[in-house]
């Protein structure tokens, strides 16, 4: 009687919207590798940064383990470092128009 209450398609919905969250972390992962590459490795110690090699080690990882589903896909443990490791305080993000 408990499931009375339920709309029949709960699960549709439910599946659909991981299905979203899913895609909207490859994406926001692919795009941080992207640009991971596109810069120079210079830059990542000029911030005082991780190495460019170890930040596109993180993403690729996260982003492969992530379409596994290891971890609990991407609103699990390695989806969440790949789409908020590189926005972290340790990215250099904002600090382009700082001296030191």
């Amino acid at each position: 009687m408990a499931y009375s209450a339920t709309p029949i398609f709960y699960d549709d919905v439910a599946s659909l919207i991981s299905f979203a969250v899913l895609i909207l972390s490859l994406v926001v992962q692919a795009v941080a590798l992207i640009h991971c590459v596109t810069q120079r490795g210079d830059g990542f110690q000029a911030i005082g940064t991780l190495p460019k090699g170890a930040w596109l080690a993180i993403l690729a990882v996260c982003i492969i383990l992530t379409l596994l589903g290891v971890g609990g896909g991407a609103t699990g443990l390695f989806g969440l470092i790949g789409v908020a490791g590189p926005m972290g305080p340790s990215s250099g993000m904002g600090r382009r128009g700082v001296s030191n």
